[in-house]
């Protein structure tokens, strides 16, 4: 008689052990970096702009590149301990900031320099870690993950950045249609002066257009909008109960850190880098090379895998965890971590004198028969540059297409393939995925 096989229990990858998920982790230690300036406060309450802006590019130096790719197929039961970390720091952010609010507006300890400038800090960690991990949540289709991201984005009063973001930016990146790509040439402070009302405006606009398409009127319940309205009036009345007219000061100054610091994330990831605009008029899909990335490890870890944009801009339904990192031969390589290239944006000199030479070294790389730039520098401040190439005739701009886009619902998000009809569409994502990167479980190649 033959005995029955033996049942052989496959065991998980290593990713779905939790100390594969522990180094992205990294950022709860900003809560006790806050607790202890409010604490001591002095020179304490620079603990938090300092582990984030300083410490990371310390991190990067030592630890440096990391190239290693996930397998891309990796089922989404083995990613528990990564959404746990997006999902648990919802409530933690949202006790830390109010419960410091509450103390800090009435401790007696703490001079009001002291107060704002620890939460300046907060804002640091509310915009690096919150709205990151907000990002991270708000691209899921699970309604609970998607309602997180929301009460992250309130307690920063942004919330129009889901619709901003995924109805526009991934829509429209690398074109004039998208407030969010920094234009060639343009500065920080300029940038983020124009995102600030562009980014409401175009939210806006994108919803009562897919609200008119449905046949609803902006102030249908279907808006969004009410539900972000709701929510920032929720964080600013508690601000306002738990620490009066002070509370609020506190609370609005953590807010406006955290949106500056996003902007500034934003304007590094694209910067100078745009889309081919076709004979129809459209501009080309969206393809690796559109995206400013770093393969930095510790900045990743602080960052979970925003420095690898192109794959999420290629998948923006792939989880943290498995975006795949892209040689230098397939997508521009930034020489720091986005907290240093952050920092350098502040100084726009500085900055244009390390980034227009490679903004230049990509167009020569990827459109060599482009001569003339001007059309694509998207009506932004551009200055004038002393090595520019000398001009040819002009392609079409990127704003001339009016091609109608399917039907959407009002409700859900909008794939980058979904383009409401006033504005100009883009084609459909490409069918085949350009050259993927190598998944390589036990090496970590030099990139």
């Amino acid at each position: 008689m033959v005995s029955p096989p033996d049942v052989v229990k496959s065991n998980p990858p290593p990713i779905a052990h939790i100390k594969s998920a522990l180094p992205f982790a990294i950022s709860l230690a900003m809560v006790p970096l806050a607790l202890i300036g409010a604490a001591y406060g002095g020179w304490t309450v620079l603990l938090l702009p300092l582990f984030a802006w300083g410490l990371f590019d310390l991190l990067d130096l030592v630890v440096g590149l990391n190239t290693r790719n996930e397998d891309p197929a990796t089922d989404e039961k083995n990613l528990f301990w990564f959404r746990l970390l997006t999902m648990i720091w919802v409530p933690i952010q949202f006790l830390l900031v109010f419960g410091l609010i509450g103390y800090v507006s009435n401790a007696t300890h703490l001079g009001l320099i002291e107060k704002i400038g620890l939460f300046i800090g907060v804002g640091v960690m509310t915009g690096i870690v919150g709205i990151v991990y907000a990002h991270e949540l708000i691209h899921r289709n699970n309604r609970l993950e998607r309602w997180l991201g929301d009460v992250l984005l309130a307690m920063v009063l942004y919330s129009h950045f889901r619709t901003e973001h995924l109805k526009v930016h991934h829509v429209h990146v690398g074109t004039a249609e998208d407030p969010v790509t920094a234009r060639y040439g343009e500065d920080f402070h300029t940038y983020f002066q124009r995102v600030l009302t562009e980014g409401h405006k175009h939210a806006w606009e994108t919803e009562v257009d897919l609200l008119k398409r449905t046949g609803r009127p902006p102030q249908s319940l279907k808006n969004p909008f009410w539900v972000y309205g709701a929510l920032q009036l929720v964080m600013v009345g508690l601000a306002l109960a738990l620490g009066g007219a002070q509370g609020l000061l506190l609370f609005l100054v953590q807010a406006f850190v955290a949106i500056w610091q996003l902007e500034l994330t934003n304007y590094v990831e694209h910067y100078g880098l745009t889309r081919r605009i076709l004979p129809d008029g459209k501009p080309e899909p969206v393809m690796p090379h559109h995206s400013w990335n770093s393969a930095h490890k510790a900045s990743n870890w602080l960052l979970i895998n925003l420095q690898r944009h192109s794959d999420h801009h290629f998948k923006p339904d792939r989880r943290f965890p498995l975006l795949q990192t892209y040689s230098e031969q397939q997508a521009p390589q930034l020489p720091h971590g986005y907290p240093l290239m952050a920092a350098m944006a502040l100084f726009p000199r500085y900055w244009r004198s390390r980034m227009n030479p490679r903004v230049r070294d990509w167009r020569k790389k990827y459109y060599p028969d482009i001569e003339d730039w001007t059309p694509y520098n998207l009506g932004g401040a551009a200055v004038a540059d002393e090595a520019a190439a000398p001009v040819a005739a002009p392609a079409a701009p990127a704003a001339a297409s009016a091609a109608a886009a399917p039907a959407v619902r009002a409700d859900e998000p909008v794939s980058v393939t979904e383009v409401p009809a006033t504005q100009a569409a883009a084609p459909a994502a490409p069918t085949e995925a350009p050259e993927a990167p190598v998944t390589s479980p036990k090496s970590e190649p030099a990139v």
